[in-house]
């Protein structure tokens, strides 16, 4: 993997419990065991009431500050699909890529309103992104695993695999290792499956 990336830049966004803040150390370590210089700026929201929870992650020669300016976002993983559309703030049409996780919440905000789809989601992010992906990983690891906290692993295992994200695979799963040592097996088959998905 090139050291010579000047900054990319990550949002993940989510809810409380989807284990997103964990997910976002997973990639600063992978991304520094590539040798790349890594600022975080951890964005809490009402973590434990299944309230909105958002990171910025940059990692590269040139990223000095935590935080992703507007328009200026390499990528997005949305861990729930209407958090994900909140982030078209920072989308360049040109370059951004979305991972969305096919999974939507019931959210205080939309009390009296319809609650959008992934798939509606999906077609706003559209509008502001270079591609955008969406994928059913909470099915799937409910399906394979039993549980669907591991969503997050899938989908970035899946990022590094479609050269998507620039980090080594043996990097992220070296991190797995060092971040989540509690239920180690299922997060390397989470990782694994994540590998073996197709584009």
């Amino acid at each position: 993997m090139s050291k010579n990336i000047d900054q990319f830049n990550i949002v993940l966004a989510g809810v409380g419990g989807q284990g997103l803040i964990t997910l976002g150390s997973i990639i600063a370590h992978a991304a520094r065991m590539d040798g790349h210089n890594v600022r975080m700026s951890e964005l809490h929201g009402l973590s434990q009431r299944l309230g909105s929870v958002a990171m910025q992650l940059r990692f590269g020669k040139k990223a000095y500050s935590p935080l992703v300016t507007r328009n200026s976002a390499d990528l997005v993983i949305g861990l729930e699909a209407i958090e994900a559309s909140r982030t078209t703030y920072f989308s360049d049409p040109k370059k951004t890529v979305y991972l969305i996780n096919e999974f939507t919440i019931y959210s205080p905000t939309f009390v009296g309103r319809k609650v959008p789809t992934a798939k509606q989601s999906l077609n706003l992010v559209k509008k502001f992104s270079k591609r955008a992906i969406l994928v059913d990983a909470t099915e799937r690891m409910r399906k394979e695993l039993g549980f669907d906290i591991f969503a997050g692993i899938y989908l970035v295992s899946r990022a590094v695999q479609d050269g998507i994200l620039p980090i080594t695979q043996e990097s992220l799963l070296k991190a797995i290792r060092l971040v989540v040592p509690k239920r180690l097996d299922l997060n390397i088959k989470a990782f694994k499956l994540g590998q073996d998905s197709k584009n």
